[in-house]
């Protein structure tokens, strides 16, 4: 046998070892995600049994989240405060940054990630509507966000924005913009800057646990609950030192009914959910 139809058998049987391997690949991934909607199906079926209502449609998981280190970022702060309110003088006052006699107006930054800004009359332009608006400033902020929600009347309405980590809701970071008429007044809330992976960490559960851990809390009376609207999993956002060191931690948002309700994967621990 020839050297050249060595090669090429050899070649062919490579050729077929790599189909074989990369169907290996889909086949177990395919059942992956079978196993995984069967779990979420199952645990629905096991909460209507208990009288809550739950479409598995809603159940919004978002992979292996894992916990996360974060800390203050002075250039980030700049960006926003730029974004708003052009050049302004900076002062330090502890671990609060007030940045000052700015045409436009004043921005208060804190070690949290929490700011606040207040803006002259007219400051801000004001171009295509609220959302429009909103969203050209989010992209001179630099902040990853969902869609903004507008709420309230034509002439005081208000556009709120959750932060998020490479498409993860952090559900506690929550901005707000406040317009009255065709004018931005103010807005403040909670970001997140320079994240890193940790360590040690704990990664999330998967969604079945975290609807069997609510309705074990349901049943503790701990929460109250006859339907669940939706089931996000995601982050939380905590302080951990005076100078803006911080995590953010797996979690999931349960929206009831009844209210929202927040699972830290950490401890295990659920509370009705007030940070929006």
């Amino acid at each position: 046998m020839s050297g050249s139809r060595i090669k090429t058998m050899v070649i062919a049987a490579l050729v077929v070892i790599n189909v074989l391997f990369l169907t290996f690949i889909v086949i177990d991934t395919v059942a992956d995600a079978r196993s995984s909607r069967q779990a979420i199906e199952n645990a629905c079926s096991v909460l209507r049994i208990n009288g809550i209502e739950v479409d598995p449609d809603t159940v919004k998981s978002s992979g292996a989240l894992r916990t996360m280190r974060s800390a203050r970022d002075d250039e980030a702060e700049a960006v926003i405060a730029r974004a708003f309110l052009g050049l302004a003088n900076m002062t330090e006052q502890g671990v609060i940054c007030l940045y000052e006699n700015a045409e436009r107006g004043m921005a208060k930054f804190s070690s949290g990630g929490e700011f606040e800004v207040l803006l002259h009359e007219g400051a801000v332009k004001y171009t295509g509507g609220t959302l429009r608006t909103v969203n050209r400033l989010l992209r001179s902020m630099q902040l990853k966000t969902k869609d903004p929600i507008v709420t309230g009347a034509p002439g005081s309405e208000t556009v709120t924005v959750v932060s998020t980590y490479k498409g993860s809701s952090i559900f506690n970071c929550v901005i707000e913009f406040v317009f009255s008429g065709e004018n931005l007044e103010s807005a403040k809330g909670r970001y997140v800057t320079g994240v890193e992976e940790a360590e040690e960490g704990v990664v999330i559960s998967t969604p079945g646990a975290a609807l069997l851990g609510f309705l074990a809390a349901v049943r503790r009376e701990e929460a109250a609950c006859t339907r669940i609207i939706s089931a996000e999993a995601g982050y939380q956002y905590t302080v951990t030192g005076s100078f803006g060191d911080g995590l953010i931690a797996p979690a999931w948002l349960i929206t009831a009914d009844s209210g929202l309700y927040i699972i830290d994967d950490a401890t295990g621990e659920i509370r009705e959910f007030r940070d929006r």
